[in-house]
Order: C-alpha cells, then structure tokens, then sequence
C-alpha cells in the first residue's frame, strides 16, 4: 500500500506539470459533472486517472484497517497506523478538492495556491508516514540497541527540517512549471514564485547536513542493525537528492527530472521515520 500510495503522489505531481488540474473543470468528484467524462481532452484524462487512483488509495488504505484489526490485536500500533492512513487519505483528497473547487489549479499562480500546495505536502507526508508506520510495525519487534540520549530531539528536528525543505520544494515545484527558468521577468519585477525559488537549495542543503549528522551519530557501534540499516539508507539518499537537486537546477527543472526529485525526496523521508521508529519505537505489539 505505500508504494501505491508514493505512485499515486507522483501521478499527481505530474497532474501539476502538465497543467491537467482543471481537466474536469471546478466539477468535483464529478468530471465536468459526468461520472465518466466523454470526449475528454488529454488533460482530463490526465486529471481523471489522478482521481481514480486516488479512489483506489482510499479503498486500499480501508481494506488495510480490516486486514489490520483481523491480524493485529487491540492497541497493536499496526491497527494505529492504518488508522492514522484512513484519516489522512481523507483529509487528502479533501485538500485536493478544494484545490480543484477554488480554482487553485492550471496556470492559478496565487498565494493562496501556494499555501495550500504546502498544506497538501504536509498532508502528504503524514500519510506515508502512517503507511510507514503500519508496515514497520507489522514486522515483529526490532533488536534492542544503545538509545541515545536526546535522540528524540535530534529526530524532531529532521523530521521538522525535511518538512520545510518539502514546503518549500513544493512551492519551488510549483514556480518552476508555471514560470520555468531562464523565462520572462527573472528580475526585479518577477512573480513571488519565482523569488521563493532561490531559498529551497539553500534549505535543503542546511537541512541534508543537519540530516546526515543525525544519523550519522544514531549509527554508531552500539546501535542495533535495524538502525545502521536505515541511518546508511537515510546519508546516502541526501547525498542522492542533494545530487538530483543540482541537476534539477542545471537543466532548469523538466517536468521528467522533477518527478525523480519528488521520488527521492519522499524516498528519504520514509527512510527518516523508519529510522526514528527504529531508534525510538521499541516493542511493535
């Protein structure tokens, strides 16, 4: 269910790059107020599928708190998270309503648009948490090793950095496809859009330092190898991003390189929390 769910994320980022949007007008859940549109354009079908397999999702997120609550007992945290995955699926395609209800879609470029696109990332990372969370629990219980002290600070404050630098890579995101780079009005007169977009690298790179220190020091010899496991996985997948980052930047962020972007990112953001699991979650039952 989760790597469903990191598909269907990506599908609704390419939803964004192509401008699909408003492929089924302000109509929402209806399709220019048809169940299934006919003689749809390319951007309704873009759009449609997004929403069919958003459906799915919340199909697939409830048909997991059944297969939860038969396997698990009561105040598994298994059954937690498949819970906390129902709520945030909803809230989900609440947000993607309303993005589509406000008209915040297509070439919208908006302050509004863009604090909801924040809200939507904020939203979205809780969901692959919670699915994180429900798989890592269903797995037994972890191997005991030294937990360091203040370890959960230090978790906190990647896990609060990775959610800015997704904020603000969300925003970044945005910019690049309505005004992509080397376009018109890059100077004084340029949209806000275009003005936020030289704080991302700078945050991600501040925050990938602090990451990779985290868990570089939660790694240590006296760690268990579930949490050597995931601190190698998260160091290597910030030097990746960071990486993909630079590239994105050099070839002036298609469409292509920022679904891989966003893959990476949402890569690395489950591989935090199954490190913070592992540090901090102790029994799984």
């Amino acid at each position: 269910m989760l790597l469903y769910t990191v598909f269907v994320i990506l599908f609704g980022a390419w939803v964004r790059i192509t401008g699909s949007g408003a492929g089924c007008g302000e109509h929402w859940p209806s399709c220019h107020g048809e169940l299934v549109p006919r003689s749809p354009t390319v951007a309704t079908i873009i759009e449609f599928t997004h929403r069919t397999t958003s459906g799915l999702c919340l199909l697939g997120v409830l048909a997991l708190v059944f297969a939860a609550t038969r396997v698990f007992p009561r105040g598994h945290t298994a059954r937690l998270g498949a819970a906390l995955a129902v709520v945030f699926t909803i809230t989900e395609a609440l947000v993607g309503a309303g993005l589509v209800k406000f008209g915040l879609v297509a070439k919208d470029d908006s302050a509004a648009r863009a604090v909801v696109m924040a809200i939507h990332l904020v939203n979205t990372s809780l969901l692959t948490a919670a699915l994180a969370l429900t798989t890592w629990a269903a797995t037994g219980n972890r191997t005991t090793g030294e937990r360091p002290r203040r370890a959960g600070l230090w978790l906190g404050g990647a896990i609060a950095g990775l959610l800015l630098v997704g904020i603000s890579g969300a925003v970044t995101a945005l910019g690049d496809t309505l005004y992509p780079v080397g376009g018109a009005n890059e100077g004084a007169g340029a949209h806000f859009l275009q003005r936020l977009r030289a704080f991302h690298p700078v945050i991600a790179v501040g925050v990938g330092l602090y990451v990779i220190s985290v868990a570089h020091a939660l790694s240590g010899p006296r760690a268990s190898d579930e949490v050597k496991r995931w601190g190698g996985v998260v160091m290597l997948g910030v030097l990746v991003q960071v990486t993909a980052g630079v590239v994105n930047i050099l070839l002036s962020a298609p469409g292509w390189l920022q679904v891989v972007h966003l893959l990476l990112g949402t890569g690395l953001w489950i591989a935090v929390v199954l490190l913070a699991l592992s540090v901090l979650g102790g029994k799984r039952g």
